[in-house]
């Protein structure tokens, strides 16, 4: 049985199992398909290059959809963690913005934020909620280029700051949450492996069996909103 409240340097790794209990779709796979289109269809720089009204509206649909979607008990209770904790980070997979919407402050998007849009031409980057936006493609107001979504493509790297910052937080940590997440996209699939080869424990919280399942040492089966905050609890009062 672990003894959570030794525990001092605490790394969450979170995926799309996390957002879809908010009610966000996976936007992937046969639900994910919008019109004749797959997001491997549209989720690429190529596909921006041929068309980026297309692929706006694509993502302006996918905007509308999760700006209707609120933080569930998981998201609160991992921003509970960081507040009452000395080291904490969180890392997540996802896109929506949800972590930020419950109070979490230190955390690192390694796909982006689609709420976020960023200069083609400068590179700066703004957020905007508003959906629909009022002009399909958004042009930057200071230059006049292109807007994109700040998100990794497919075919794109993830941004080095934030995969650096990841991994060393997996390398330091004492326990690694794995939250919602398959365990097959790389890198983030690494992170745990990685914190378990320096001696941290692995506490993977998901409703189905995933690669990490068999490494991890404790496997909680139950959907995060209910698994965290009787997992916080429990830190909270040993």
């Amino acid at each position: 049985m672990l003894n959570f409240g030794q525990f001092r340097r605490v790394t969450v790794l979170t995926g799309a199992g996390i957002s879809a209990e908010s009610g966000v779709p996976t936007f992937r796979g046969e639900d994910g398909l919008w019109r004749q289109y797959r997001p491997e269809e549209l989720a690429t720089p190529e596909a921006f290059a041929r068309d980026p009204r297309l692929v706006w509206e694509w993502y302006d649909w996918r905007r509308r959809l999760i700006g209707a979607c609120r933080p569930n008990r998981a998201h609160h209770t991992l921003a509970d963690m960081e507040a009452g904790l000395p080291d904490f980070t969180l890392i997540t997979q996802n896109v929506d913005g949800l972590h930020h919407m419950a109070g979490s402050r230190r955390v690192l998007e390694l796909h982006g934020n689609i709420w976020r849009l960023r200069c083609t031409r400068e590179g700066t980057t703004h957020e905007d909620r508003r959906t629909p936006l009022p002009d399909l493609p958004p042009h930057c107001a200071d230059c006049g280029a292109l807007l994109r979504p700040d998100v990794v493509w497919f075919g794109e790297s993830l941004p080095s700051e934030i995969l650096e910052a990841a991994f060393a937080a997996a390398a330091a940590c004492d326990v690694m949450l794995v939250v919602g997440t398959s365990a097959v996209v790389q890198p983030a699939a690494s992170l745990p492996l990685i914190a378990r080869q320096r001696g941290a424990a692995i506490v993977e919280v998901n409703p189905q069996a995933t690669p990490l399942s068999d490494f991890a040492d404790l496997v909680l089966r139950q959907p995060a909103a209910q698994a965290l905050p009787q997992l916080w609890e429990r830190w909270q009062h040993p």
